[in-house]
């Protein structure tokens, strides 16, 4: 593959961006594709250290992811994000610098993101000890127009990968 790309998970935490986007790495990979997951709590660690989660700190860190895989894939790889980007308005300015932007909305009710919740931020966000949660008392502005939606809690991880792959081959990136 000599077509690079963004593949642009967005969704509430807890919705399955990062298990579909790890699940599709090497289904790629075996396509000869050239691979890389910029994942949100990986990227906070390392990228945006020190960022907050006011707005405009979540915006200075969506637009640091964007930029990498905007890097990444005019470099010929697939670039992953995994991150909740939960402001329309940011994933649009990506989309606006990047033609091969495809937006993979990761989609379940906010109970089951909540039931899925390892690390406890959802209880913490609930009981006022977390300001700002996305989801609880932060808005999560769903894509309008994304070119696929993964329904986690009636499909099975293999198949919003199959979705996933079925539509990137039907856009001539794989």
């Amino acid at each position: 593959m000599e077509k690079g790309f963004i593949l642009w998970f967005t969704g509430l935490s807890g919705s399955g961006k990062t298990t579909i986007s790890q699940a599709l790495e090497p289904e790629l990979k075996a396509k000869g594709c050239k691979v890389e997951i910029l994942d949100g709590d990986v990227v906070r660690t390392n990228l945006s250290k020190g960022l907050g989660f006011s707005q405009e700190d979540r915006d200075t860190n969506i637009r640091r992811i964007g930029f990498v895989a905007h890097l990444l894939s005019r470099n010929g790889v697939a670039a992953m994000t995994a991150a909740i980007s939960p402001y329309r308005a940011i994933r649009d300015e990506i989309r606006a610098i990047e033609p091969n932007f495809v937006e993979v909305y990761v989609t379940a009710p906010l109970e089951v993101c909540e039931n899925r919740d390892v690390k406890g931020l959802y209880a913490k966000a609930r009981a006022g000890e977390i300001k700002g949660f996305t989801g609880i008392d932060d808005p999560y502005e769903a894509p309008l127009n994304p070119e696929i939606i993964c329904y986690t809690e009636q499909e099975s991880v293999e198949e919003s990968v199959k979705k996933v792959l079925s539509k990137l081959e039907q856009l001539g990136y794989i």
